[in-house]
């Protein structure tokens, strides 16, 4: 074997490294300096050429770190698990789901979001401040929440309202608004400059998820473009949006996960992640019946506001108690800290939760 040859395998190795396969340098070498080069190679014949190609094999996912990150989230220390009992409470998380693809963002990274509609001042940050504003503070949160994780690097996003429920009944009778194409452009943009995602997301009304993600599908093809879906503004039983909570069920959810899936697997995609916005119970309904999949990632977000007392108590009513896959928490810059709140829920209040939310929504 060459030195050449050994050389330039060994950049596309260090290539796939960089991605996240937990193999070490020293390994590789010792392989290849002994010929063991088809470990790490799949060879076959050209038709046309009768030359032999060499392909790198795809990552694979580091489970050994994918559950150490999980236990970390759920406040448990994996070697006591031993020597709990029959008669101990039932131990709800981490949650038991089935492993995702390689490339999975979740438990590996902390997303954290700046919520919104650039229509809209009072729909959150994203439509509230100039561009060059809402960046800047986006940089400024990420670095906080780093600093007070170091285990978990942080991932921004623009988490942007693609479909937004509105009082009145439209052209079609929906009670939504569709965002132009610029608009969604526009939140690409952003994310972009900050190498970030972007969530889209979907308040139904009387449309329904079937209608609607298909209209956004040559955004959700793109592999830095994931969903949000809000039952509060799915008004199943004919009512007005904001007259109303309103509801999804397990099924709602699981159409949504399947259709993510479908693009994932056809156009070879790293996996999606899914946020659920939900702040009482009976807006998601039959949440034993939901299912992540290996090329979803799902992720209940407690989205009331009010004081960290409240918005404790309803983390720990609503979210923790009917687990699904992983957590996720909103802080509302300008509600949260309304007469009698002492402010913001700081990042070690919510890292103290059980389990500690992975994506971190600001509106």
């Amino acid at each position: 074997m060459s030195f050449l040859l050994l050389s330039a395998r060994m950049v596309r190795i260090m290539s796939i490294l960089s991605r996240g396969v937990s193999i070490s340098v020293a390994t590789i070498a010792i392989v290849y300096a002994f010929g063991y080069s088809n470990f790490f190679v799949t060879e076959y014949r050209s038709a046309a050429a009768d030359l032999a190609e060499r392909f790198i094999p795809l990552p694979e996912l580091d489970k050994v770190d994918y559950d150490a990150r999980l236990f970390a989230l759920a406040h448990v220390n994996p070697s006591t698990l031993a020597t709990s009992t029959a008669t101990s409470t039932p131990r709800l998380w981490p949650v038991k789901a089935v492993y995702p693809k390689a490339d999975a963002i979740l438990p590996f990274k902390r997303i954290v979001a700046y919520y919104g509609n650039f229509y809209s001042k009072g729909m959150g940050v994203l439509g509230e401040y100039p561009t060059d504003v809402v960046l800047a503070m986006l940089a400024s949160t990420t670095a906080m929440w780093t600093v007070a994780d170091p285990t978990t690097p942080v991932v921004p996003a623009i988490h942007y309202i693609a479909v937004v429920a509105q009082d009145r009944a439209g052209k079609d009778g929906k009670y939504i608004l569709r965002m132009p194409d610029d608009q969604i452009d526009h939140a690409l943009d952003l994310a972009s400059r900050v190498q970030g995602l972007v969530f889209l997301d979907i308040q139904v009304a009387k449309s329904t998820l079937e209608y609607e993600l298909p209209m956004l599908e040559k955004y959700l093809k793109m592999p830095q473009v994931h969903l949000g879906i809000d039952p509060e503004f799915s008004m199943k039983y004919g009512n007005s949006p904001g007259t109303v909570i309103g509801t999804f069920d397990a099924t709602d959810i699981n159409y949504a996960a399947e259709y993510l899936a479908g693009l994932v697997r056809d156009n070879h995609l790293p996996p999606k992640v899914l946020v659920v916005h939900r702040f009482t119970q009976d807006m998601v309904t039959n949440y034993k019946n939901i299912r992540p999949l290996p090329e979803v990632q799902i992720v209940m977000d407690m989205d009331g506001w009010g004081s960290p007392e409240k918005k404790k108590g309803t983390y720990n009513r609503v979210i923790a108690p009917e687990p699904v896959h992983f957590t996720g928490i909103k802080l509302f810059y300008k509600n949260d800290i309304k007469p009698p709140s002492t402010g913001l829920l700081t990042t070690e209040e919510v890292l103290n939760l059980t389990p500690a939310p992975i994506y971190i929504q600001y509106q």
